[in-house]
């Protein structure tokens, strides 16, 4: 069925052959066209004993409710032992965070930067642009869609918060440092007194077609600023330095909800992906706090 209805590489049939294979050698005597939910489950728990990952298993799974369905749809069972089986779920991967001294470090880099007398206008308002999208995104942990779209009204007004329009337009408010603040005003200065950009609506403006910088773009820039501040350019790119500034407020005592809220999360569920670090803050509190704790 698979090859002629569905035409089927044969790399595919091979995969579904090897696990239909090593779902007979477990059932031993009994035939798998009869067995049963308790033999595929059973089959699964053998997976995890043996060392098998989440991913894997669920691979497994998959090919033996597309033999139970075949069986089912051609009369030959009347029931689909699979059909409340569900995949094992596979642990969520705790997101790349850099630490405060690395993101210290790449600021630092991008401010000294942008301070330099530069041999071109195009490279000073480069190194004036990259210092601020950096100092933005780390005091707001906004989206990089978000940062890129700014308009340039927001480094007009000396305000703490600004607002921006999320995912399904919803907005929210979101605090500027002051560090993140003057970096605004001072890029727009530089391209006013160089004569750049004069009418564009746009914060990060560019001669592309959306009228901004790019998010592409913008992490080019950021592995040539992680590798001239000696850092491993994989680990940085601006999702993860989004990241960096959900775990260090949660580090510093931050609360959860008030993460979700600043980040944009329609549902905590989201946000709870950085659960591990209240965890490591509570062990530490209590190594330090507890009367009775060691050490």
């Amino acid at each position: 069925m698979l090859a002629a209805e569905r035409g089927a590489a044969e790399n595919t049939l091979s995969s579904y052959r090897r696990d239909l294979e090593d779902f007979s050698e477990f059932l031993g005597r009994t035939a798998p066209s009869k067995a049963t939910r308790d033999d595929v489950t059973g089959y699964l728990g053998d997976l995890t004993g043996r060392g098998f990952a989440a991913t894997s298993q669920a691979r497994r799974l998959s090919a033996l409710k597309q033999y139970f369905k075949f069986l089912y749809a051609d009369g030959v069972r009347e029931d689909d032992p699979t059909r409340t089986v569900s995949a094992p779920k596979k642990r969520q991967a705790l997101p790349k965070v850099l630490s405060l001294a690395e993101v210290d470090l790449l600021i630092g880099r991008a401010e000294a930067a942008a301070r330099v007398e530069h041999e071109s206008v195009g490279a000073a308002l480069k190194a004036s642009r990259t210092y601020t999208l950096l100092e933005v995104l780390y005091a707001t942990g906004l989206r990089v869609s978000e940062l890129i779209a700014l308009p340039v009204s927001a480094a007009r007004r000396d305000e703490r918060l600004i607002a921006i329009t999320g995912k399904g337009n919803k907005e929210r408010l979101v605090p500027l440092s002051r560090a993140a603040q003057q970096a605004m005003r001072d890029y727009v200065a530089l391209r006013a007194r160089e004569g750049a950009f004069a009418t564009s609506p746009w914060l990060f403006p560019s001669y592309g077609a959306s009228g901004h910088f790019t998010r592409q773009a913008f992490g080019r820039d950021l592995k040539d600023l992680a590798i001239s501040a000696g850092l491993e350019p994989a680990k940085v790119s601006p999702h993860v330095l989004r990241h960096a500034f959900a775990s260090h407020l949660l580090q510093n005592g931050a609360d959860l909800r008030v993460v979700q809220q600043l980040l944009g999360h329609a549902d905590i569920s989201t946000t709870q992906i950085y659960t591990h670090v209240l965890d490591e803050r509570l062990a530490e509190l209590v190594q330090s706090a507890h009367p009775l704790a060691k050490g």
